[in-house]
């Protein structure tokens, strides 16, 4: 299997003007984990769910875990 085999879509990624607010909508939604960060169509990071839980409040955090590690 090659790295582009398992590709569905297209891709999710947030602007890099985005706030947190922002960013919890797009990764929960989607329940994803991490983010690409994009930038005049360039990636400039990623953010990821322990970036979430080392900067915001532990309420956010909370309801991020479950939204996205939630079951269907």
């Amino acid at each position: 299997m090659t790295a582009g085999q398992p590709e569905q879509g297209k891709p999710i990624t947030i602007d890099a003007k985005a706030d947190a607010g922002q960013v919890l909508h797009a990764m929960e939604e989607h329940r994803i984990r991490r983010l690409p960060v994009i930038d005049d169509h360039r990636l400039v990071g990623m953010i990821s769910e322990a970036d979430l839980a080392r900067h915001l409040p532990e309420d956010q955090v909370g309801h991020f875990v479950e939204a996205v590690c939630a079951t269907s």
